[in-house]
């Protein structure tokens, strides 16, 4: 049957490719090998299938490559984009405390001036009142020294007429006569001083009144101004917690398990913002500058706080170079020594022998030696109960105890225990219990 098969085949392809002789000779014998045309046919396609083999995995390599280089090129350029972010945060957070403290400072010198002008508006109040009591007291008795004038006179009158009836003691009643004209004659005149007082008082108020009026003007424009800062330094405030928060959240960390841990331990690298106080009453308006004030530097505080605290999760990649690739993700899969299916508890990255392997975070290394299957491995111990493995290392730069910030280089990539090639096996661990490791690396691209 086979026979027939290839006969009727070799038929069909002879005209195509006709059989042909391979004749071999050796010392006095001469032989020849027959290639017929479905042996032809079979190295020809044979031959074929190779070299488009060799291209399709030509192409693939080199995909493979380019999307490796714009990964790491995507990568550096996030993380240069995150620090530009947190200087900006960080100069911005500055100049709204410096301008809190300016309004602040300049609502405290015209609330002193308003305060002083009050006083002296008030003191001028008192005095008019005073003169105007004055003023009616000097015109009460004018009313009675020219009712005792009219008196006299009338008594002056009777007796100038006694006398003249007598034909004498005229001389005594016009010494009296005089007498009355000059007591007149100055309460006229001190009468025209306390009025002209009264006057000038009065212009005085007026001033004060105007100045006083002046700076409540002044208060005012200041009070809107300074309401305007508040309002653009809570809403900056505010956007700036948005990503930091988002970042906890997806770590599975509680923002206020941050907050305590960042308030009590020694690491927090900058002191909480002093409030402001000004009030002597035991209370502030929550809607009052001083009030809005202490909110802004209480968030303020708070956005620090969650700064240090991103720094204490692993949210970074354990490897930056550009020639890596990853090639295992976190799941189920089949193991590549046994082929059973298996639980990976973390990620693979491969790349070159000795490629720098970093800590994802602030830490203390637990273990800095060689471990079972996972050959050369480094542990780190961070906050909140998290976990860092570094496994299969080449070469490993730190020993037990050693604390490490994040970005150290901790070994070199490589491929001792239980591995089929050079590469990095990397775990995260929550009170002991393997996590997605990409979950906290999306976490921080919030960020970075």
């Amino acid at each position: 049957m086979l026979q027939t098969l290839s006969d009727r085949l070799n038929g069909r392809l002879e005209p195509i490719l006709p059989e042909k002789r391979l004749f071999l000779r050796a010392d006095d014998k001469t032989r020849f090998v027959r290639l017929r045309p479905l042996t032809q046919a079979t190295m020809i396609g044979g031959t074929v299938a190779f070299v488009a083999w060799s291209m399709i995995a030509t192409a693939i390599l080199l995909m493979s490559s380019i999307g490796s280089g714009n990964l790491r090129d995507q990568v550096a350029r996030e993380q240069a984009n995150y620090e530009a972010r947190l200087d900006a945060m960080a100069q911005q957070r500055d100049a709204r405390a410096a301008e809190a403290d300016a309004a602040h400072d300049r609502f405290s010198q015209a609330m002193q001036r308003v305060s002083e002008m009050q006083s002296s508006l008030l003191a001028s109040e008192e005095r008019r009142m005073e003169l105007e009591a004055g003023i009616e007291t000097v015109q009460r008795t004018l009313r009675r020294a020219l009712r005792d004038r009219d008196e006299a006179r009338e008594q002056l009158a009777a007796l100038t007429q006694v006398q003249a009836e007598e034909n004498g003691g005229s001389r005594t009643a016009l010494d009296l006569a005089r007498d009355a004209d000059d007591m007149v004659g100055f309460l006229l005149t001190a009468l025209e001083n306390t009025a002209l007082e009264r006057d000038a008082s009065d212009h005085m108020a007026d001033q004060y009144r105007q100045q006083a009026e002046h700076m409540a003007m002044e208060t005012r424009l200041m009070a809107e101004r300074n309401n305007r800062i508040f309002e653009q330094l809570e809403e900056a405030v505010e956007l700036s917690m948005v990503p930091l928060e988002r970042v906890f959240r997806n770590a599975g960390v509680s923002t206020q398990q941050i907050l305590s841990a960042v308030r009590s331990g020694a690491s927090a690298d900058a002191p909480a913002l002093r409030p402001i106080s000004v009030s002597t009453s035991g209370s502030l308006d929550p809607d009052s500058d001083e009030a809005r004030a202490n909110s802004v530097l209480a968030g303020l505080d708070k956005l620090n706080r969650y700064r240090i605290g991103v720094g204490r999760l692993p949210v970074s990649r354990p490897v930056v170079s550009g020639n890596v690739r990853q090639t295992s993700g976190f799941g189920p899969r089949r193991h590549p020594l046994t082929g059973r299916n298996r639980m990976h508890n973390g990620l693979d990255w491969a790349g070159p022998r000795g490629t720098p392997i970093h800590a994802t975070a602030d830490g203390v290394v637990t273990q800095a030696g060689r471990q079972g299957g996972y050959g050369n491995l480094v542990i780190i111990r961070h906050d909140f109960g998290i976990e860092t493995y570094y496994a299969h290392l080449n070469s490993v730069n730190v020993r037990a105890g050693q604390r490490v910030s994040r970005g150290d280089r901790i070994g070199g990539m490589g491929t001792t225990g239980q591995s089929t090639g050079v590469h990095l096996h990397y775990e995260v661990r929550v009170g002991g219990t393997p996590v997605n490791p990409i979950t906290y690396i999306r976490a921080g691209q919030h960020v970075f």
